[in-house]
């Protein structure tokens, strides 16, 4: 298949999961690291490291695009907004410093082990329970360990972030759209590093089928936050991380 005299058939799969994973993490302000790592890592077969790369870069721009489009729904509580982001940047610039000395992958599982189990209480929480909403207190370590947790351990801010801000009664529409627009500024401060080692010779192949995919499902993603009933999104939240979480734990430990 030729567009303007360039072959896309060899990047198509890689715009499909792109595209899946954004338009999930758009709507429920989650998931897009997780997803896509794991299917180019578990179906189409790519290193770990090479993945995680290509994926970091790829959300410089679609999270741009998503945070843009939840500003236009009016998905995003600016209150919220700068008491995450602040704290979501210094905990990314930390992460990222600490990378070299410390190996982040030995806690992931047990990350990923307490993500499943918020998965799994926000699930029951959303079958049982309509959500009465409230104002959120615990933000700012939040974002401090989101933060964190996404430079050194490859994903984490919106399962991290979204997950208790969800749990403490926040508005999902409110915390799906704030998060994804923080992510923006998290994603950038830790990937500078990458963009500048990878150059644009690298924008090609897999990184660009992603790019692709992410940038054109991020508004739908954000106009379906808009709409989802809020026990709707917390099932589903539950349900994405509750799997993704369990399934990175058979990963490391399997």
């Amino acid at each position: 298949m030729d567009i303007f005299g360039f072959d896309i058939t060899p990047i198509l799969p890689f715009i499909a999961i792109g595209f899946a994973a954004q338009l999930v993490d758009g709507a429920l302000g989650m998931a897009f690291g997780v997803i896509t790592n794991t299917l180019l890592v578990g179906v189409m077969g790519l290193p770990p490291a090479q993945a995680s790369q290509r994926v970091h870069v790829v959300e410089c721009f679609t999270t741009a695009v998503s945070g843009l489009s939840h500003l236009y729904h009016r998905n995003i509580d600016f209150r919220l907004f700068w008491r995450l982001l602040i704290p979501g940047v210094i905990g990314g610039v930390a992460g990222a410093y600490l990378l070299s000395n410390i190996h982040a992958e030995v806690m992931k599982p047990f990350v990923m082990l307490y993500l499943a189990g918020i998965g799994f209480y926000l699930l029951i929480r959303g079958i049982l329970y309509p959500p009465k909403l409230r104002e959120a207190k615990l933000v700012a370590p939040l974002g401090l360990v989101g933060g964190f947790l996404d430079a050194a351990g490859g994903g984490g801010w919106g399962p991290v972030v979204t997950s208790n801000l969800l749990i403490q009664g926040t508005d999902p529409r409110k915390v799906v759209g704030t998060v994804n627009s923080v992510e923006f500024f998290l994603t950038l401060t830790i990937s500078a590093t990458f963009i500048y080692q990878l150059g644009l010779a690298d924008l090609a192949g897999a990184t660009l089928g992603l790019l692709i995919g992410g940038v054109v499902a991020a508004p739908f993603g954000a106009l379906a936050a808009k709409h989802f009933p809020a026990k709707t999104m917390l099932i589903l939240v539950g349900a994405i991380l509750s799997v993704t979480s369990l399934y990175a734990v058979w990963s490391a430990w399997g």
